[in-house]
């Protein structure tokens, strides 16, 4: 019995690393055929948005002010990925406020209120977020073109205030990606609203 006790508490301890830690520079890219519902009631997988170069993935809802404080700077990514032969996917995985604020009526509203010119798509169960350890709004993943991941972590240095950012780190990966270059830093802290999950 306390043998017993001992591996679940390990387990257990196991599972928390893990969702903490996440995936690690060059991983591969979990879950890439799943489909997930997109706003526009397409279902798409990130192979489906892959471009030549790879694909960038950002975790995000509708509400979360870190999320809402950084809105217009998802339009300059979205831009500047397109331009490095990168595709985008946008991912709300707020499972536990689904029958509200995250629910897939208020996506629509949403992206059609933000003027989102990329899939925004639904992580049912949060699916996706967990197989990435992704743990807040927003969390970037950037992957290149062997669908390894090259860069997590924040967009910039400053989430409130976008006239205050000194570092662009998210643009610099994406720079150096295409350009075959080192990227430096791979990982930064994440800042935003933790991800809304449900109990299992």
């Amino acid at each position: 019995m306390k043998f017993m006790l001992l591996a679940t508490l390990a387990s257990l301890s196991l599972a928390f690393y893990t969702l903490e830690e996440g995936i690690g520079i060059g991983d591969p890219m979990p879950m890439a055929d799943a489909k997930m519902k997109d706003v526009s009631g397409k279902l798409l997988s990130l192979q489906d948005v892959k471009g030549e170069k790879g694909t960038l993935v950002i975790f995000s809802c509708n509400t979360c002010p870190f999320v809402i404080a950084t809105q217009d700077r998802y339009h300059e990514v979205a831009k500047m990925a397109k331009a490095n032969g990168l595709g985008l996917m946008v991912v709300n995985s707020n499972e536990a406020q689904r029958m509200g604020v995250d629910s897939y009526a208020a996506m629509q509203d949403y992206a059609k209120d933000q003027n989102y010119s990329f899939p925004y798509v639904l992580d049912e169960n949060h699916a996706l977020a967990d197989a990435f350890g992704a743990t807040r709004t927003p969390d970037v993943f950037l992957f290149d073109a062997e669908d390894r991941l090259v860069y997590k972590g924040a967009i910039d240095d400053s989430h409130r205030d976008a006239g205050a950012v000194k570092e662009k780190f998210l643009e610099k990966a994406i720079k150096h990606l295409s350009q075959g270059k080192a990227i430096d830093p791979a990982e930064t802290k994440a800042v935003g609203c933790t991800i809304k999950r449900v109990s299992k």
